[in-house]
Order: structure tokens, then C-alpha cells, then sequence
């Protein structure tokens, strides 16, 4: 299939965003997509043979990508958060079998297809905000079984909403109560059953861990790891959220895609994210939704080039907001990064961070891309709830999302 978009605003990156031209809008402007890759770009293109698409001089991004989501559950934790608010701690809620835990229940207690179900709403809230790609890890299951039906209700969330989804396995979020007290023996199940099993079925396409005091240790993490690279499988970390273990520096010397959260993340921990190409992954939404005061450490991510990417973490008890572009706005308000840098965030690093080729309207990288009612790529960033979103394109061709 051979289609030329004519008339196109194209929202180009550059190779640095940090450069002072770290994007540009390019006028009038052509994109040829052949078996849904850009296959040329330019203001006059060779177009015989190609069915054509005016785009109407409307603004063209890179589709949106949200490399960080734990889309699937059941239950929800708003009666926490009522809780939270009137003074209750915590560790109490926890100790009356909330937090995680509450939502581990539900979803053990979930089928297939209530899973999927419950995920659909929020998989077209995030379609809604120009997202054509999503991560979605399991990790409320904590279980063989319930991890693998959560990596297929994940896949077939893809299918249904239209969207495409990338799988993270996150076998090791919490220790789940059967197994209190035996950390290393829950982390046997996860290298030995759990990873195999979720190989075996290509249901995942990387492996993540919760590195952190309430999580896991750098050791335990370190052996999932080894057992997901040797099923060649990807892998990346939930690390220096609330304090630093050195989760990040050790991630990102096993090969890590990207190191998520990292309020805690020290300049060693940063070198190595620079020395390894990996992309430091920000969450506004929980850093603003805990109420946490430590931010990343943005100049210093900055001045060692690593590159940064945004998502929205959606879950039910940190971050359950399915924005993407409210995440641009807050990584500005709250980080301080410009509309640039997040706009990198959500497309070319976001992707980088899932170990995909997409991202860019470049030649060579596939034809995912979201078409806007908007003048300039700034207003993503600037303007809640009113996205502008006028169509998304996958692999080159038109989603019926409206």
C-alpha cells in the first residue's frame, strides 16, 4: 500500500533537542508511506502510483507515545485516596489490606475479560490524547497465572482499541502475602516460572522491577534481570522513586531500555545512564499525585545528555490520570522542562525507551503520527483537556477513533 500525505505542517527532530533548533515546523510539506513506513519526505515528492491524502495544512507529530503504564487492573483505590485526605496513613489503610495489596485482590479475582473491559476506557482516553502507542506492564497478579492473564488482556486491549501496545512483564513489583517474609523465594518464581512461562507465549516484550526499599533489592533485581536477557527479553527499572539504591546505575550497565521515576538519582547513577544510552523515564503524575517534594534532577540529566522521556504511569493508587498531554504540562510546571523537551518526551525518546522504530516522521521509521487542529507544537503542552486532536495514523493508515 503506497500513500502520499500532501499538504502537511511537519513537526521534524532534530538530533539534540537541547540544540537551540531542537525542532521546526516545515511548511507544505509531503510524507510518502509504503507497507507503513515514511519511505520519503520533502515539499515535491514523485507521487504516481500513490493514493493521495490532504492533510489540509494541519500540524503532524510523531504519534504519541506513553512508555509507562499499568493500564490493566480491576478495583480501584479512590476510598484511599478519600482516606489519605481526611488524615488516615499510609501504613494504616495498608494494614487494613489496601494499597497494592487491595488492588492485587481484585485483579486475582478478575477474568480475562473483565480485565480487558475495564482497560478499553482507558486505553481511548489515552487514544484521545494522540497516543498510538502504549506500554503496558502486568504486576498485580503476582501470581503465574494472573501476570500471564494480564499480559494477554494487555494484547488484546491492542486489538480492540486500536492502538499499539508493548508488554512489560513486572513479576517483581511486590511481594504478595503468601510469600511474606521470603523475598528471594518469590524472586525463584519469577526467574524460574514466571519469565519462561510469559517467554514461551511471546507475551511480554521486557522485563521491569521495583527496585526500592518497599520493592526489591539491587541484588534480587539483578537476577530477574540476568533471567529475562537470557529469554531475550529487554529490561527496565522502577528505581530511585523514594530513595537511592543504585537501582538506576545497575540497570543501565545490564543493557536497561530506561530507569523510571529516578527522583533519587545521584551523579553516578546519572553517568551511567549517559555511558549506556538509556533514557530516564519522568512520572509527573505520581510525583504530583504523592505529593512528593524531591524532582528529578533535570540539570543534571540535562548537561550529560541523557535523553528524557514522559508518561503518565497510570495506575490506581500513584498516577491515575490517562493524559498523556497533562503529563507534558506538568513535566513543564513542576520540572521545569520546556515544550520541547517534552514533546521529545512523548515521541522520539519515549520511544527509545521502548526499543522501537517509531517516534519520528523520518525515512526508515514507521508511519505512526497524530494530526492536529493546533498552530504551534507548544500548545500540547499548554492547553488541558481540549487536545486538538484531529486523527491519528497508524503504520501510514487512518484510525477510526471519531
Amino acid at each position: 500500500m503506497k500513500t502520499m500525505f500532501t499538504d502537511c505542517r511537519i513537526v521534524s527532530l532534530h538530533t539534540d533537542v537541547t540544540e537551540q533548533q531542537g525542532y521546526q515546523v516545515q511548511e507544505n510539506m509531503m510524507i510518502a508511506v509504503e507497507n507503513g513506513v515514511i519511505s520519503a519526505l520533502g515539499s515535491s515528492l514523485p507521487s504516481d502510483g500513490f493514493t493521495h491524502v490532504s492533510l489540509e495544512n494541519r500540524l503532524v507529530t510523531p504519534g504519541l507515545i506513553d512508555c509507562h503504564t499499568h493500564l490493566v487492573f480491576a478495583g480501584n483505590r479512590a476510598n484511599e485516596f478519600e482516606q489519605r485526605l481526611n488524615g488516615v496513613s499510609y501504613q494504616d489503610i495498608a494494614a487494613q489490606g489496601g494499597g497494592i495489596l487491595a488492588t492485587v485482590n481484585a485483579t486475582r479475582k478478575a477474568s480475562l475479560e473483565s480485565l480487558i473491559e475495564l482497560a478499553l476506557p482507558r486505553a481511548k482516553a489515552l487514544i484521545s490524547d494522540g497516543v498510538t502507542t502504549v506500554e503496558i506492564k502486568s504486576g498485580y497478579g503476582l501470581t503465574v497465572n494472573d501476570e500471564l492473564k494480564m499480559l494477554r488482556a494487555a494484547k488484546m486491549v491492542g486489538r480492540e482499541a486500536n492502538i499499539h501496545v508493548t508488554t512489560t512483564l513486572l513479576g517483581a513489583h511486590a511481594l504478595p502475602p503468601e510469600f511474606a517474609g521470603r523475598g528471594n523465594d518469590y524472586i525463584d518464581l519469577v526467574c524460574n516460572e514466571m519469565i519462561p512461562a510469559a517467554a514461551e507465549e511471546n507475551l511480554a516484550d521486557a522485563v521491569d522491577v521495583f527496585c526500592e526499599g518497599i520493592g526489591f533489592s539491587k541484588i534480587q533485581m539483578q537476577r530477574v534481570f540476568e533471567a529475562a536477557l537470557s529469554h531475550g527479553l529487554q529490561i527496565k527499572g522502577h528505581t530511585e522513586q523514594l530513595s537511592n539504591l543504585g537501582g538506576s546505575a545497575l540497570a543501565a550497565q545490564m543493557g536497561a531500555r530506561s530507569v523510571d521515576h529516578i527522583e533519587y538519582i545521584d551523579l553516578s547513577g546519572v553517568e551511567a545512564l549517559a555511558a549506556n544510552n538509556t533514557v530516564a523515564t519522568l512520572l509527573p503524575g505520581a510525583f504530583y499525585f504523592l505529593r512528593e517534594t524531591q524532582k528529578p534532577p533535570i540539570d543534571l540529566l540535562r548537561k550529560n545528555h541523557v535523553p528524557m522521556a514522559i508518561a503518565t504511569d497510570f495506575n490506581p493508587g500513584t498516577s491515575p490520570f490517562a493524559s498523556l498531554t497533562l503529563m507534558m504540562n506538568m513535566a513543564s510546571t513542576f520540572f521545569g522542562l520546556t515544550p520541547k523537551e517534552t514533546l521529545y518526551g512523548v515521541t522520539k525518546h519515549a520511544a527509545q525507551a521502548l526499543g522501537l522504530n517509531k517516534g519520528q516522521l523520518a525515512i526508515g521509521f514507521d508511519a505512526d503520527f497524530a494530526v492536529w487542529d493546533l498552530s504551534e507544537p507548544a500548545e500540547l503542552s499548554y492547553q488541558i483537556g481540549v487536545t486538538g486532536l484531529h486523527a491519528r495514523y497508524l503504520n501510514g493508515v487512518k484510525a477510526n477513533d471519531h
